[in-house]
């Protein structure tokens, strides 16, 4: 049986333009071509692209999907591969899901309090689910920074990790007092602290002024990031954006 690209892209939500372009780069061609010149897919290209889109929803970039599918031997092998990513994740957005709504939680209870900050019983819980290697992940365009950060992080043992926690997490409400008292991304205080935080990117790898300034933007844009800055401040991310933008105009360009 055979489904006609319309058809293809009404069953998985994928448009007919996206299945055009994996035609194109090869990633994952029709069985064939009609003499009306529409593309019609076989069971065998709706599996293949199943593992596009598993892949795809795990955060992998289209060159590396392509070079996961091009060294698949078995189908069967490979879908219990994707199954256990798939596990993986699932975990993972259990765990931020937790993290998140502790956080609400006790944003809820300060404000009943009046105190209008964040009380935080367990710092290293606010990054618990979320890795390094997530927020690179978004950095699409920059390959090198992305894969250092990831090489990095997956080096890291348990302990090693959990110190990595605490310790973003203290420097984020560091920021996030400066923001409360009213300072200007651009103040010396703030750029202070975004120079540590560079300087703590720098170790693994020294970013560029325009890596950077993604890296500002991913705050913002990555939702399971933006979540994690505005709990512990509304304003937070697009606040640590803004800080680094002026940071990497004047320090990195």
């Amino acid at each position: 049986m055979a489904w006609p690209i319309a058809e293809v892209a009404r069953m998985s939500g994928v448009t007919a333009r996206t299945l055009r372009h994996y035609d194109e780069i090869g990633l994952l061609p029709p069985a064939w071509i009609g003499s009306n010149g529409h593309r019609y897919y076989e069971e065998r290209e709706l599996l293949r692209l199943q593992q596009v889109l598993v892949l795809r929803a795990l955060g992998l970039g289209l060159p590396e999907i392509g070079r996961i599918l091009a060294a698949q031997v078995d189908e069967l092998e490979a879908l219990r591969g994707h199954y256990r990513r798939l596990l993986v994740e699932r975990d993972r957005l259990d765990a931020l899901a937790g993290t998140v709504a502790h956080t609400i939680t006790e944003l809820e209870q300060s404000r009943k309090d009046g105190t209008g900050m964040i009380t935080i019983s367990r710092p290293e819980n606010l990054f618990e689910g979320i890795r390094s290697a997530h927020c690179m992940r978004a950095l699409h365009g920059f390959p090198e920074l992305a894969g250092a950060v990831e090489r990095h992080a997956s080096a890291l043992s348990g302990a090693e990790s959990e110190a990595d926690e605490r310790e973003r997490t203290a420097r984020m409400i560091r920021l996030a007092e400066l923001l409360a008292v009213g300072l200007p991304a651009d103040a010396d205080a703030v750029q202070a602290e975004i120079d540590t935080q560079y300087r703590t990117l720098a170790r693994i790898r020294k970013a560029t002024a325009e890596e950077y300034r993604a890296i500002g933007r991913t705050c913002v844009e990555n939702e399971h990031w933006r979540a994690v800055y505005e709990a512990i401040a509304p304003g937070m991310a697009a606040y640590q954006r803004a800080a680094i933008e002026a940071y990497a105009a004047t320090r990195l360009s």
